[in-house]
């Protein structure tokens, strides 16, 4: 993407936290909306509208209106979808299966990005004209307009199946219209009033700093490890196999267990692997080392994504008010995606090498070290209210 569109990581940086800055406010506002109407209705207009963004980057806009549709797709992919997401999975999951309920989300949104990543690198390998190493720029634009208008037809297409089949009992349908504005308003002070409230944004704020991270693994692949870009970026589409299995198992444990106990549990493996990168101990010559230390972080960091929201079960927060202490706690939690694109880009841009890289994967441990003594709170908090 840095070829395509002729960006340097600051830049790309700033396309993310472009949209990090409008999903920051959308995260609030949208979250009370998940509390006022169906899930289906906002997820199915949010995924339409996504969609149509993608038609749009297919036509190579400049950097500033690229700028421009990372803003809109702050608003398209969470201010409509992602609290309307999360509710309706913690329905579904009901008292005691909240572990598998988000295990499972998490685990087939796995299987769909290794799939778009999958489908990405077939569709980009078989409209280039020539080899990767030989291709010219105007060839690997032309392959790469086909990816982006692809992944965005299916979009689409998943738009239509979600208004079709995702569908609430007359009963919740009642729930959603029977809630005032005004009521809507008074839930924000009320969900600031619990202390797992204010500990999920900490969690998760140190958890998703690390999965933000995550995304450097295929350039470090390219750029320390010697791997030409489609081998590199294959590496990033298996590690999103990986989180297939990590989501379904760690919400089957979590069930068993707590999902705190298995937060303390994924910070722990974070800060062991991730400090294998942060102290330069992975160059070229440790290939071995470089696997085993990045399939243990996307361990730790994928774990996270199954457990963020099952937790919320586990801090007693009420079901009336979900869509709204979601929205609440990512206000702060998914503040990564407004920060994270420019530190990251200044390291790699300033110190090229393995040392930018090291300065990226520090943030790693250092983020989740505080997330571990959050999540060994939130443990002791919990239990104290079941008891």
């Amino acid at each position: 993407m840095l070829d395509v569109y002729s960006l340097t990581n600051v830049e790309l940086g700033t396309c993310f936290s472009i949209y990090g800055i409008v999903a920051f406010v959308s995260y609030v506002l949208g979250g009370s909306l998940a509390d006022k109407y169906q899930p289906r209705l906002l997820m199915s207009l949010s995924l339409i509208l996504t969609a149509a963004g993608g038609i749009y980057m297919s036509t190579y806009p400049s950097f500033y209106r690229l700028t421009l549709l990372y803003g809109y797709w702050g608003f398209t992919t969470i201010f409509l979808f992602w609290a309307a997401m999360i509710k309706a999975t913690r329905v579904w999951g009901g008292e005691k299966k909240q572990g598998l309920a988000f295990g499972l989300l998490d685990g087939g949104r796995g299987l769909v990005s290794y799939a778009f990543g999958g489908l990405g690198i077939l569709v980009f390998s078989a409209f280039l004209v020539s080899e990767i190493d030989v291709a010219s720029f105007i060839e690997r634009q032309d392959a790469y307009k086909y990816v982006v208008q692809i992944s965005s037809a299916i979009i689409a297409f998943i738009a239509v199946l979600v208004f079709l089949f995702i569908k609430d009992a007359p009963a919740v349908a009642q729930q959603y219209e029977s809630v005032s504005w005004k009521q809507l308003l008074k839930n924000y002070l009320k969900v600031l009033k619990f202390k797992s409230v204010w500990l999920l944004m900490i969690i998760i704020l140190c958890a998703y700093t690390g999965y933000k991270i995550t995304d450097f693994y295929s350039q470090f692949a390219n750029e320390i490890m010697g791997y030409d870009e489609v081998a590199a970026a294959g590496i990033g589409t298996n590690l999103l196999g990986i989180r297939i299995f990590i989501g379904i198992i760690i919400g089957l444990l979590a069930d068993k267990t707590k999902s705190s106990l298995m937060m303390i549990i994924g910070f722990t493996i974070t800060i062991v692997s991730g400090g294998l990168f942060a102290a330069g101990f992975i160059d070229a010559t440790s290939t071995v080392l470089f696997w085993f230390a990045i399939i243990a972080t996307a361990t730790g960091v994928y774990a996270f994504r199954t457990l963020y929201f099952a937790a919320v079960q586990e801090g007693e927060i009420p079901l009336a008010v979900t869509g709204t202490a979601v929205g609440v706690i990512s206000l702060v939690g998914y503040t990564p995606d407004i920060f994270m694109g420019p530190v990251t880009g200044y390291f790699l841009d300033n110190y090229p090498g393995l040392l930018g890289f090291q300065y990226v994967f520090s943030m790693l441990v250092v983020s989740a070290i505080i997330g571990l003594v959050a999540s060994v709170t939130f443990y002791r908090y919990s239990k104290k209210t079941v008891t």
